[in-house]
């Protein structure tokens, strides 16, 4: 019972955390566009990443698909903190590092939610 509380707080800090940022994504706000530019992959990647974060949210709240989704997360966030770490740096437009910062809490939930889950699929 414990552990299915855990998964659960662990799914929905990532899912809350991935959903947020979609609003700036799709709605083109400009610190967004600034990122996605400083990348080289403004709009598309600005909007895939998007559609992918999206469908990571929808496979981590479903718990038979929480292993694969858990799976994008961390690939997603290992990709925005590389980016972070080699181009952007860690403080983007005066925002402290919490886009980071961020990033991190949503790659450790994600690391969890695939460890926690990795039994019921292998």
């Amino acid at each position: 019972m414990k552990l299915e509380k855990t998964t659960w707080i662990l799914r929905i800090i990532a899912a809350a955390i991935l959903l947020q940022t979609l609003f700036f994504k799709f709605g083109a706000a400009a610190e967004s566009i600034y990122i996605f530019s400083t990348l080289g992959v403004e709009p598309y990647g600005r909007i895939g990443s998007g559609i992918a974060e999206l469908i990571v949210v929808i496979l981590i709240l479903v718990p038979k698909t929480t292993f694969i989704g858990a799976l994008g997360g961390c690939i997603i966030m290992i990709g925005a903190i590389l980016s972070h770490l080699f181009i952007l740096g860690i403080e983007v437009q005066n925002d402290n590092g919490f886009l980071f910062i961020l990033a991190i809490i949503t790659l450790i939930c994600c690391a969890g939610l695939l460890y926690f889950n990795n039994k019921q699929n292998i």
